[in-house]
């Protein structure tokens, strides 16, 4: 099978190229490399398996060499959508560059599809952070961390949209585009509305990807700056559980095509970033030191998604357990410190 995968480079692109070049397929990546140690991805992947490589290094913020690239491609049997902008704060930043990678890079890739006739089954990685602050509901405390005071399952797909920051407003726009033109133009596209992804191969920064940081940190003597109270709350997926979502996803896509689905850990994987620094405390031996900063623009005190609809539509599940996953990126960071320097 052939597989194009925008962002492939990226740390979720390169994790699912990872998957189907070990099986033996074409992998296509669409990536600019400008996030910090792509190329190592790159390097990685092509030492990998029985499978091809293809890069093609572009910015899918430039429409001509997008819609060429999936002209040329147009047989591929699965388009991962995983490239843009991914963290608030450099939305804030500038807004103009995270408007041009999220809400104008997926149309490009949109209109490309659309017009070379793709039939493949398309899925795009996008946010919980389309829900907004969501400001309309209840955040208690308890035990030590944020809750949902009335909402037990977490937040359902049926969660009024409330797009909150630059980063926000982008990636809703995508998310949106992305189910229209299969109702419109018939693409057949699954949207995934991520929770906190981490895992393999994840250069985490302070901005974005805290799970990994906060590991990479503690095993390098790095600094750890907390924004906020610490009580923050997420549900958090192993790597390997979101690729296998995006192939059920597409193992379904007749049945599945034009659908919104929350892709998360769910309540039994919630950790706070107090719990993270306790299990690093516990796993290093030592107290890790962090230093609190003001709460971040857009920040939520507590996310959950209810992942039910995932698992009656496409029979998925995460298996990673958080402590199994934590312990699987804590040993690949050991044994790989030396990408970090």
């Amino acid at each position: 099978m052939k597989v194009i995968i925008t962002g492939g480079a990226g740390f979720i692109g390169c994790n699912a190229a990872a998957r189907y070049l070990r099986r033996g397929d074409e992998v296509v990546v669409i990536d600019n490399l400008s996030r910090p140690r792509t190329e190592k991805n790159i390097d990685w992947l092509r030492s990998l398996g029985s499978g091809t490589l293809r890069l093609v290094k572009t910015d899918i913020a430039h429409f001509e060499p997008v819609r060429d690239t999936i002209a040329q491609h147009r047989d591929a049997g699965l388009v991962l959508h995983l490239a843009g902008q991914v963290a608030v704060t450099t939305s804030v930043k500038n807004p103009r560059m995270d408007f041009e990678a999220n809400a104008l890079g997926t149309f490009n890739l949109l209109e490309a599809l659309r017009l070379a006739n793709v039939a493949a089954p398309i899925v795009y990685a996008s946010t919980n952070k389309v829900y907004g602050g969501m400001e309309d509901v209840g955040v208690v405390e308890r035990n030590g961390r944020y809750d949902y005071r009335d909402v037990p399952n977490g937040i359902a797909e049926s969660h009024q949209l409330d797009f909150h920051s630059p980063y926000g407003c982008s990636k809703g726009a995508a998310d949106q585009y992305v189910r229209d033109y299969a109702r419109i133009f018939g693409l057949r596209t699954v949207v995934m509305r991520q929770s906190c992804i981490y895992g393999y191969r994840q250069f985490g920064l302070e901005d974005q990807g805290w799970v990994a940081w906060f590991i990479i940190a503690a095993q390098l003597g790095k600094p750890i700056s907390l924004y906020g109270d610490g009580k923050q709350v997420r549900d958090i997926l192993f790597v390997e559980d979101v690729v296998d979502a995006y192939e059920a996803a597409a193992a379904r896509i007749d049945e599945v095509k034009g659908g919104v689905y929350n892709l998360g850990g769910g309540r039994p994987n919630t950790i706070s970033l107090l719990d993270l620094l306790g299990y690093l405390t516990e796993r290093t031996g030592k107290p890790i030191p962090f230093t609190t900063m003001p709460w971040r623009p857009g920040d939520q005190r507590c996310f959950i998604a209810d992942t039910s609809k995932a698992q009656r539509e496409l029979g998925w599940t995460p298996k990673t357990t958080w402590r199994q996953g934590l312990e699987k990126l804590y040993d690949w960071v050991a044994e790989n410190r030396e990408l970090f320097f």
